[in-house]
């Protein structure tokens, strides 16, 4: 990939849920000069495993053959359904970035909590392996894991699409 590349697209995914059986995934194809060029929508069970297969599904349904790159809000979505961001590089032959946007100690405790035995959760959770930091122009911090390039090109690629900040976390 040639990240210099002014006509370089990724597929922005994030979801949100309000309900207690299904959340919306929306993936936003965005341009490097940040204008959104197609959206898609899938839905995924709340506290289920299919998060990989919706994010497959919004590829799916887009038919882009144009896309770089794959950007994942978070690899743990709808109440600990957990993206398997390997398999999403597998299946497209795209790179995949997952940002998150705080330090935290993990949620190995939280998905014993919540899912207690269930040792495939805590087994996909496991295999997304460390974050990395990576420091954006204004100082503000994202953390990133990668699948199909490098950290360093990964943090590249999230500042180009970065337009300014970072997405800020919810207060509570």
């Amino acid at each position: 990939m040639h990240i210099p590349k002014k006509g370089l697209r990724a597929l922005c995914n994030a979801e949100s849920y309000a309900g207690r059986e299904h959340s919306t995934l929306a993936g936003i194809v965005m341009r490097k000069d940040l204008i959104t060029d197609g959206c898609a929508f899938s839905r995924v069970t709340v506290g289920g495993m299919d998060a990989t297969d919706g994010i497959l599904r919004i590829v799916h349904t887009l038919g882009r053959r144009d896309i770089n790159v794959i950007l994942l809000s978070g690899c743990v979505i709808a109440f600990f359904n957990i993206i398997d961001p390997g398999r999403v590089f597998e299946c497209t032959g795209l790179p995949v970035i997952c940002v998150t946007y705080e330090e935290s100690a993990g949620l190995e405790g939280d998905i014993r909590h919540h899912f207690p035995g269930d040792t495939a959760r805590l087994d996909a959770y496991r295999r997304l392996g460390t974050r990395t930091p990576h420091i954006l122009p204004d100082g503000q911090t994202m953390y990133l894991r990668s699948w199909g390039l490098d950290p360093a090109d990964a943090g590249l690629l999230c500042t180009a699409f970065t337009c300014d900040g970072k997405t800020q976390p919810s207060r509570r």
